[in-house]
């Protein structure tokens, strides 16, 4: 799977986890240059607090358009050191 944003990878992964529709890559496979962190915080019932990144590409901002869950509660836990993607960024294979 590939997250791609304004023509550039920002990640990629053979090893994504499906949560609610939305793939979540490894931390590892995301090209770091693109995030820049955010002071947006959103809480979910059963995943918890919500951090997110602005992506800056090429001179183009997206923000908040990544999220993780730093700590994450023990239904999600899958999911911890993962980052899903929303708001035109395009996930294929």
């Amino acid at each position: 799977m590939k997250a791609i944003y304004n023509g550039k990878v920002l990640a990629e992964s053979q090893d994504t986890i499906v949560v609610e529709n939305n793939h979540y890559f490894p931390e590892e496979s995301l090209n770091k240059e693109y995030f820049k962190n955010s002071e947006k915080h959103t809480t979910c019932p059963w995943k918890g607090e919500a951090s997110y990144f602005t992506l800056e590409v090429d001179g183009k901002s997206n923000p908040d358009a990544a999220w993780y869950y730093p700590a994450p509660k023990d239904a999600a836990k899958q999911i911890k050191d993962h980052v899903a993607f929303w708001k035109g960024v395009e996930v294929t294979d």
